[in-house]
């Protein structure tokens, strides 16, 4: 690979037994203070709803406190889900942080839910927008207002407006529109050189973006013993299978309790399926890997999730990937 691409994180403030929500983003916080003097280019952060594993209800909220606690590092959302929410409100939010950051604010958009589906009706525009209709409502509210409304403060930079997604049909929508776009390769292990390419095939420029912007968000856990990651890793994946099997309010298991369980074999193929197509190991074994993957995709910039329960790991884990991709 004749140049580096740009690394950045995406984060779900991940809640591990005997932390509370504070202490995830607390956590959340220090690691983008860790990954900016890293070089890494942004910082990220999901929507959820109604799920006490993961502490990332309010991607505005939280990017404030990122944004004030950093100095250069790109801060925003991956992704507010748009159908949750008026577009008016989320301009309005992310006007209030461009105006006060400007020039390092990105606004990241999903279609999904981000959780239950009584979570959802709680949520969102009474309007009920489709979301082709929802996101061009948005961008007239940064671009002067929409139906003669203005959303304030109409911040000298706007944020930069994205589309985050897991298919073809959604990588080609965000070309049509002359947009970036992230492939969520770590929701969806597969389908992202497809994608991407069905993004660059629709892309048309835009006032927003002269030529396309192909991205992929995947689960990085580095380490530099290979079991180890591998034991780190596997904590998230159990929390999963503990909040679909067992109990769906549980926060995620420490790393001592998911190593003292012993996995049916049908939790160990959920947890191959879940770990083998995303990038687990030391930098030996992730480096080729990676490497290759970021070839077939040719993505301009990688998007790393890491969910560990060890805090100090999970930094080391963003400093191991960050020299993993300078060197490919």
């Amino acid at each position: 690979m004749a140049e580096a691409i740009a690394v950045s994180v995406h984060d779900t403030a991940p809640v591990w037994r005997g932390d509370t929500a504070g202490d995830a983003l607390r956590r959340s916080v220090h690691l983008a203070q860790a990954v900016e003097a890293l070089g890494y280019r942004r910082y990220w952060v999901a929507e959820h709803h109604n799920t006490p594993a993961l502490a990332t209800s309010s991607p505005a909220v939280l990017a404030g406190s990122i944004l004030a606690a950093t100095s250069a590092i790109r801060v925003g959302s991956g992704a507010v889900l748009l159908p949750n929410h008026s577009p008016y409100a989320v301009a309005e939010q992310f006007g209030v942080l461009a105006g006060l950051h400007p020039g390092r604010v990105d606004l990241g958009l999903g279609r999904a839910s981000g959780g239950s589906g009584e979570a959802a009706a709680r949520l969102g525009d009474p309007r009920r927008l489709d979301f082709g209709d929802a996101l061009r409502e948005l961008g007239e509210y940064f671009s002067g207002g929409s139906g003669g409304v203005r959303a304030i403060p109409e911040p000298g930079v706007p944020p930069e407006i994205w589309l985050v997604g897991s298919s073809a049909s959604s990588a080609a929508a965000a070309g049509r529109l002359g947009l970036p776009y992230v492939y969520a390769h770590a929701i969806v292990g597969g389908g992202a050189p497809e994608a991407l390419e069905a993004y660059r095939r629709a892309f048309r420029p835009s006032a927003a973006l002269a030529g396309p912007h192909a991205c992929v968000a995947v689960i990085a856990v580095a380490n530099d013993s290979d079991e180890r990651a591998h034991r780190l890793a596997a904590s998230f994946v159990y929390g999963q299978i503990l909040m679909r099997t067992t109990d769906p309010a549980t926060v995620l298991p420490t790393e001592e309790e998911t190593a003292a369980h012993r996995f049916t074999a049908a939790e160990e193929r959920f947890l191959h399926e879940k770990i083998g197509p995303q990038f687990v190991g030391d930098p030996e074994r992730i480096a080729p890997r990676l490497g290759a993957f970021l070839r077939r995709t040719r993505a301009d910039e990688l998007f790393v999730l890491t969910q560990v329960p060890d805090h100090l790991a999970r930094i080391r884990s963003y400093e191991l990937i960050a020299k993993i991709v300078s060197s490919l």
